[in-house]
């Protein structure tokens, strides 16, 4: 009777091991597959960082945020599904990038959670990305087999000590334990002012005045801070562009902007 157990439970323990390695397999098959395309916005940041053989980091993530943006700009089989993730993203980069050209920039609590977040979101997925590898590497290659199903036929056997009473208990706790549904917070959302359309709209207002400060450029567009930050990464792209010169006579003084292009007036 022992000899009977133990070789059962050698049985067992060996198909468990063999569904364990094709589940494995089938893991690193998957993965493998996915890779030909990008599976949302972390897997693309991701690969970014990567490429260039970065770490994870704030200045790693202020690095790519150009190439993040022209990569889903350019897309032409952009994933409708997944546009909210790849906005959150994007403006998370564009605040981490803003932080660092401004560094007594101060954010708010949930700014900092939002960058926390990133961070160790893309780091959990660098985990399995390495983990996905291993596994492709060991079992890729080999063939595994599992054992043919035997044929069970099922039988209701309750204990003899199983009475109605016992049923209607049992299932009276499982019902209250399921969790309740709760009512979600509605959260208003604010329309933010694009980056071509500030550039545009800069470079408009700074060839009919010539001269002009970003404070007073920026006070035309009052409301949500990140409509400031925009305008500091359009005025950054118009003097890396040349149309414009920047200067600021001490640190945090107002910075001037100029320009020797002056347009001719369309009557």
């Amino acid at each position: 009777m022992v000899d009977y157990r133990c070789k059962k439970q050698k049985r067992t323990v060996s198909f468990l091991l063999s569904t364990y390695y094709y589940l494995l397999t089938l893991c690193a098959m998957v993965f493998e597959i996915k890779q030909e395309k990008f599976e949302g916005p972390l897997d693309l940041l991701l690969t970014l960082i990567e490429q260039k053989k970065l770490h994870i980091n704030d200045i790693t993530l202020s690095s790519v945020t150009d190439d993040f943006l022209n990569y889903a700009k350019s897309s032409t089989d952009f994933p409708i599904a997944e546009s909210a993730e790849f906005a959150f993203v994007a403006a998370t980069l564009l605040l981490i990038k803003s932080k660092a050209l401004l560094p007594q920039l101060s954010l708010s609590n949930e700014e900092a959670e939002n960058i926390d977040e990133l961070q160790n979101r893309l780091r959990l997925l660098q985990r399995f990305r390495r983990l996905g590898r291993n596994i492709r590497e060991l079992y890729g290659s080999a063939r595994l087999y599992l054992p043919l199903p035997r044929e069970i036929e099922p039988v209701f056997a309750p204990p003899s000590k199983m009475v109605s009473s016992i049923i209607l208990t049992a299932i009276k706790s499982v019902l209250a334990a399921i969790p309740k549904t709760e009512a979600l917070s509605k959260v208003a959302i604010t329309k933010v002012i694009s980056l071509e359309y500030m550039i545009e709209n800069l470079k408009n207002r700074i060839s009919s005045a010539l001269r002009m400060s970003f404070k007073e450029f920026a006070g035309a567009h009052k409301g949500a801070r990140v409509n400031i930050i925009v305008g500091f990464l359009a005025m950054l792209e118009l003097v890396k562009d040349g149309i414009i010169t920047a200067s600021q006579d001490r640190p945090n003084g107002n910075i001037m902007m100029e320009t020797g292009r002056v347009d001719i007036p369309r009557y």
